[in-house]
């Protein structure tokens, strides 16, 4: 009973402290981990080594993997990819269907960008499109904000999915193949709720964007599908890894299952996304791979994540050397809530401090030692518990979150009308997730 309130206390202590204090999470992590190790009775220098171990070995998995996934968003940022790929949905899907449109832009821009820049960055765009099409910008703004936050916390290589498969050591391509579909089948629900419920509230969009400047823009752009190769391939690289890998060996054992086996780690298929990402500008200059240029602001992007999921690897060390898990297990395995449980620590984490990947990372630090006692200790088993985490850490986006206030002030909302639409629009959606993973869940496992 004593670890249990120890750990309640170390889990508000983490909330409390980056929401009503404004502490760092990478802080608050570290401190958490040594409160917790303290006052559960663990050796001193054990304390020590489980967050050395934590830290170092959850970046030893995934540090560079997110470092090269945050390059990948700085160039098709800066080189006008993510118009390219805009105007080439628009083509596919009809001019005239924004709102779907735009919830689907959300969707690929967002997986290799962070939600708040993949806003930022298309802000502009959506103006002029929902001004062209005669609608709110209340409707199409929440299609994009939704559709960004899908595959944000659904769909690697967006680093809070990396963060979460590599500290519950889940297989990277299954959690792709599961979420991958999933993700699908919400964007749907962004698109039935932005048209049907922010479609009654009228909001000029005042678009910033010229046609003529839209029109500018895309002459300097790659092609559609060159912007789009470098989220495609290693998405469809590691696929492949786990397919190669598949314990029936479908693609043999001989040279060629192995070189598919090498390409498709996720560090060296998103190595290779670099190297197509380096492609993209219409001019390539070798300042572009400085520090100061495009790759100097993906890694400073990468920088603060890197941190706080070190910082999460470490908090999970201890929780597991602690012993947790034998005496948790028990009440786990009564309450029989399966994938429901860190959809629930990761949505009250997510609410109560606003952070997505932070709220990923923190409960996938919580629930790694308790994989074995919720009946997920398999390859399929923890792919499902990130899909379930990653679901939780959508619901409640409000005022302690950057993104709300991004999308709002970026759209003319007043903050009545971002909870209404903004917030309540991501806890249905993160329980539509999390509904049909433990659909999939009562089918797989």
């Amino acid at each position: 009973m004593v670890v249990i309130v120890l750990l309640v206390l170390s889990i508000l202590f983490i909330v409390i402290s980056t929401t009503r204090f404004n502490l760092h999470a990478f802080l608050a992590l570290l401190v958490a981990a040594l409160f917790f190790g303290i006052c559960s009775g663990m050796p001193l220098n054990e304390i020590a080594s489980s967050i050395e171990e934590g830290f170092g070995g959850t970046l030893g998995r995934i540090g560079i993997v997110i470092i090269a996934g945050a390059i990948i968003g700085t160039f098709l940022d800066k080189s006008g990819g993510a118009y390219a790929l805009a105007e080439r949905i628009l083509r596919i899907i009809g001019r005239k269907n924004v709102t779907p449109a735009m919830a689907l832009i959300g969707y690929i821009v967002s997986i290799p960008v962070f939600a708040d820049a993949g806003f930022v960055v298309l802000s502009p765009l959506n103006k002029t499109l929902t001004k062209r099409a005669g609608l709110s910008l209340a409707t199409t703004a929440i299609a994009l904000s939704l559709g960004l936050m899908v595959s944000h916390t659904l769909v690697p290589p967006t680093p809070g999915p990396i963060a979460a498969a590599g500290i519950l050591e889940a297989d990277l391509g299954w959690v792709i193949l599961i979420g991958v579909p999933v993700s699908i089948l919400t964007l749907f629900f962004c698109w039935f709720w932005a048209a049907k419920v922010a479609g009654r509230v009228q909001i000029d969009p005042n678009p910033q964007l010229t046609e003529e400047e839209f029109t500018s823009r895309l002459k300097v752009a790659p092609s559609s599908f060159h912007a789009f190769l470098p989220i495609l391939l290693p998405i469809l690289l590691i696929v492949s890894k786990s397919i190669a890998d598949y314990p029936t060996h479908p693609m043999g054992q001989n040279g060629f299952s192995r070189t598919t086996s090498f390409v498709g780690t996720p560090l060296i298929a998103l190595l290779i996304g670099i190297c197509i990402a380096a492609t993209l500008p219409r001019r390539f200059d070798k300042d572009m791979l400085s520090s100061s240029g495009w790759v100097g602001e993906g890694l400073l992007a990468a920088a603060m994540i890197i941190m706080i999921t070190g910082a999460g690897g470490a908090f999970g060390k201890v929780l597991q050397n602690s012993g947790i898990a034998d005496i948790v297990g028990k009440g786990m395995l009564s309450m029989s809530i399966g994938l429901w449980l860190p959809f629930m620590v990761a949505a009250a984490i997510r609410a109560a401090q606003g952070s997505s990947t932070v709220a990923i990372i923190t409960t996938a630090s919580i629930v790694a030692p308790l994989l074995a006692s919720m009946g997920l200790d398999s390859s399929l088993g923890r792919a499902l518990c990130v899909l379930a985490i990653g679901a939780g850490s959508i619901v409640a986006s409000h005022a302690n979150d950057s993104f709300f206030w991004v999308v709002t002030q970026m759209s003319g909302m007043d903050v009545k009308t971002g909870y209404k639409l903004m917030t309540t629009g991501t806890i249905c959606m993160g329980v539509f997730a999390c509904m049909i993973i433990w659909v999939i869940g009562l089918v797989i496992l």
